[in-house]
């Protein structure tokens, strides 16, 4: 199973509804992606870095919005500690398979027997595809590919003997330069649905930010419960977000502007 890719091109400036989350932040529940919207890509997923003063920035902005604030990501919530070390956000992490709460309490991921085998056969996949990088996310297993776009179709197809063999319950999903194994029944609408059913999200108005086609889920819910969805992206391209930002670095920008 892959994600469809939307076809409206949103094209609303995305600072304006902003302001609505710094005129009134007790109203909010702000959602953010992490790689590619809050931080730079990199060109291995493990280098991605944490702009100085970014963490101070979403601790101060959290307080102000009442606690209101999680990170949401296909990054697996030890990995998001890590990178925002020492601060403990609320989290989504795989896509949803796993979270961690506001109050703290962590949900694990479920992962199948299968799984393990097909982690074997991909951890061997760079070998045979120079350039193509494998990312061991625990509940879920990635090939990326920007160091070697020719192998795109290649990564597909291998991906897709992965999904026939690990069964039922799982999806690919393509993202940038990446195809990804996940469960099926996650993703970061779900994800963002349940924060909302829990304390301090509960009775607002999500505002969502996002880059990548893993992020349109999460958009959609936010649309249909009256919220906010914004894309970070420089070029036209399909979304169900409602609007747009040029970077990371304006995001970045802005948000330290409201946390002020």
């Amino acid at each position: 199973m892959t994600v469809k890719t939307p076809t409206s091109i949103p094209r609303a400036d995305g600072e304006p509804l902003l302001a609505a989350l710094a005129d009134a932040p007790g109203d909010w529940a702000l959602f953010l992606d992490i790689d590619g919207t809050l931080l730079d890509l990199a060109e291995r997923p493990e280098d991605v870095r944490v702009p100085p003063g970014l963490i101070d920035t979403l601790e101060r902005l959290r307080t102000r919005m009442g606690g209101a604030l999680a990170l949401v990501t296909g990054r697996q919530v030890a990995f998001v500690d890590q990178l925002f070390d020492p601060a403990r956000f609320a989290v989504a992490g795989l896509h949803g398979a796993e979270r961690r709460g506001a109050d703290g309490v962590f949900t694990p991921s479920d992962n199948p027997p299968a799984l393990d085998d097909v982690r074997a056969d991909l951890a061997a996949v760079p070998t045979d595809l120079p350039g193509v990088l494998y990312e061991d996310k625990g509940g879920a297993l990635a090939l990326h590919y920007r160091q070697a776009p020719g192998t795109a179709a290649t990564v597909a197809a291998l991906m897709e003997k992965q999904l026939d063999r690990i069964g039922q319950g799982w999806e690919l999903l393509h993202g940038k330069m990446v195809v990804e194994l996940r469960p099926a029944s996650k993703d970061k609408g779900r994800a963002i649905r349940a924060f909302l059913d829990s304390s301090p999200f509960t009775g607002r108005r999500p505002l969502t930010i996002g880059d990548d086609v893993t992020d349109e889920a999460m958009f959609a819910v936010a649309n249909g419960l009256g919220g906010v969805s914004i894309r970070i992206t420089e070029q036209e391209q399909p979304s169900s977000a409602q609007a747009t930002l040029r970077s990371p670095e304006r995001l970045r920008q802005i948000l330290e502007e409201i946390a002020s």
